[in-house]
């Protein structure tokens, strides 16, 4: 991999999670808007190219059920939603869409829809930046070549220990850009600390071994497209 390449991934690592919402002001890109429209056109194509990869494994977790009903791309947040502390973040739930099922830092059983795709970038990304993180990307991220370069970057980070405090940040939003039942890409919008300031940032799930995982690009990025963006215009705002 080559230094830029690494220098890449490492920075859209260090955005991934609970990190973007203090690290988004070094990841460039400066009109929201233009970012937003040229992320959506990659994630189609993204998707279409990804398409037959572990879509067919329809084997759920065991005690894993869930309603997959509606396929509709949300037009607001879940009337079950509520939120789960991870670290110094908050993390949005639902009771119906996911994560229904807890194993340490490993949260699982997405519904098999747009929100449960939506809910599975939240829910994985936000432990990549705590100590435990390993065990979330073992059985998390799509195998192959992306997931073993997000494991070398990832282990070259310094780990920080935490405050313990909540972030004054936080995860504000989100827009499916793209999605089919084998994949889906999400942008997920963060509120920066201490002012109303925000940013974006688009992760691709893959549905494989009846679940949502994440799917890193070749280089080991988990995030991309990040940018300032104006508002909360053009996103699903999550609901207290």
């Amino acid at each position: 991999m080559s230094i830029n390449r690494r220098t890449r991934a490492s920075k859209w690592w260090a955005c991934a999670a609970v990190v973007v919402i203090s690290a988004l002001a070094g990841c460039g890109g400066n009109d929201g808007h233009k970012t937003h429209a040229k992320a959506t056109s990659s994630a189609r194509g993204r998707t279409a190219a990804h398409g037959g990869g572990g879509g067919g494994q329809n084997a759920r977790p065991a005690d894993c059920r869930t309603d997959d009903s509606d396929q509709e791309k949300p037009t607001a947040s879940p009337k079950d939603l509520y939120w789960k502390p991870d670290g110094t973040s908050l993390v949005p739930m639902s009771k119906s869409a996911g994560p229904l099922k807890f194993d340490g830092p490993v949260w699982y059983c997405f519904a098999h829809t747009p929100m449960g795709a939506v809910l599975a970038v939240h829910a994985i990304t936000d432990h990549f930046g705590y100590p435990r993180w390993r065990e979330v990307v073992e059985r998390q991220l799509v195998p192959g070549p992306g997931r073993d370069a997000f494991i070398a970057e990832r282990s070259r980070q310094t780990e920080k220990p935490g405050s313990g405090q909540l972030e004054g940040g936080g995860y504000a939003g989100f827009s499916v850009l793209a999605y089919n039942k084998k994949e889906a890409t999400v942008m997920v919008l963060v509120r920066m600390p201490n002012a109303e300031q925000y940013g974006s940032l688009s992760a691709t799930v893959r549905w494989q071994d009846g679940d949502w995982k994440v799917l890193p690009d070749s280089h080991g990025a988990v995030y991309s497209g990040g940018s300032h963006v104006d508002g909360t215009n053009g996103f699903v705002t999550w609901e207290s």
